[in-house]
């Protein structure tokens, strides 16, 4: 029987939670012949194609709550993490009659999924997780941004940031099913030391090198908040630190730019603000009303391609609104 783990693509964590929840499986659980990895992408529309599914065993890793009864195992810690009250209520019921409450996981309080997954594996099946340290600290860092300073994270001079980078900006559809079974067996230097991502890792800082100089040039500092549109200059993805190192003083960033798939509506809350937490604004619930979600200092909202004036419209009112606040 083989295991088909969907996890959040073009993101680190995704790619790090798919990693250890496979070692984690294999080691405590055992009931899988090989596994497949299939990416997930917050997308307008329907965030789950149930013919993708296997019909043998599937798990979901830091991604939404799916209420297919194919789903085996799950384990997320967005707070936007269900789409509907009537997914949160199955959710809970399962969690209550004991149903799904082994195979089942969800904990908004976690920084990572890595994290999240790894403390479950251990506390829960005697998961094994010496040798992890390094895969699941910088899993914490790169989805909390606890970079020590805006200059660390966009001039990228660790190896988990530079796979950042490849995760977050390949078109490639197997590029990070390959990077997803090195992860737990080799350090995140000898991942990236690896033929096949050397020859990318060039081309991606000479494009990042690029955004910051396009990000410059459009970016505008009102009131706290930085807005920038970038759609004219379609990109599979751009560090989301980048607004705070041109403009360390803002509190918050909304950004918009155009992929080959959606547009997009970055939120986030600059992680090195001096404003009191009592005072920031839940992001997460900003971007819950325009139908996507993340976490309360980041979330994200998507739009169909076709639909780029309605996006321009929600990210002049979230931007309006976070100026006021």
């Amino acid at each position: 029987m083989n295991l088909r783990v969907f996890y959040h693509d073009k993101c680190f964590d995704g790619a790090c939670s798919a990693s250890l929840f496979t070692r984690f499986h294999r080691q405590c659980i055992g009931t899988a012949a090989g596994y497949e990895y299939r990416g997930l992408l917050h997308k307008a529309g329907g965030l789950f194609d149930e013919s993708a599914f296997s019909p043998e065993e599937n798990a979901i890793v830091d991604f939404k709550y799916s209420p297919s009864p194919l789903i085996t195992w799950w384990f997320d810690h967005h707070r936007s993490a269900f789409q509907t009250p009537e997914e949160l209520a199955q959710f809970e019921a399962q969690q209550a009659d004991g149903s799904k409450s082994m195979r089942h996981f969800f904990d908004p309080t976690y920084t990572s999924c890595t994290s999240f997954i790894a403390h479950i594996g251990k506390t829960r099946f005697g998961f094994d997780v010496s040798g992890l340290e390094d895969l699941i600290y910088w899993a914490d860092i790169v989805d909390g941004a606890k970079y020590e300073s805006a200059k660390a994270a966009v001039e990228m001079g660790e190896p988990a940031m530079k796979l950042t980078m490849v995760i977050e900006s390949s078109s490639d559809p197997d590029l990070v099913p390959r990077i997803i079974p090195l992860l737990t067996e080799m350090s995140l230097q000898q991942v990236l030391d690896q033929p096949f991502l050397q020859e990318l890792v060039e081309p991606l800082l000479a494009k990042h090198r690029t955004e910051i100089e396009l990000i410059r040039s459009r970016a505008q500092l009102v009131d706290g908040a930085i807005f920038f549109d970038i759609t004219d200059k379609p990109t599979e993805g751009y560090s989301k630190f980048i607004p705070y190192y041109l403009h360390p003083d803002a509190t918050y960033t909304v950004g918009l730019s155009k992929s080959s798939f959606r547009t997009k509506i970055s939120v986030g809350t600059n992680p090195w603000t001096t404003r009191p937490v009592s005072e920031l604004i839940d992001l997460s619930k900003i971007c819950e009303r325009y139908g996507g979600g993340g976490h309360a200092r980041v979330g994200a909202i998507s739009f169909p391609l076709d639909q780029a004036d309605d996006a321009r419209r929600a990210a002049a009112e979230i931007v309006a609104e976070l100026r006021r606040g």
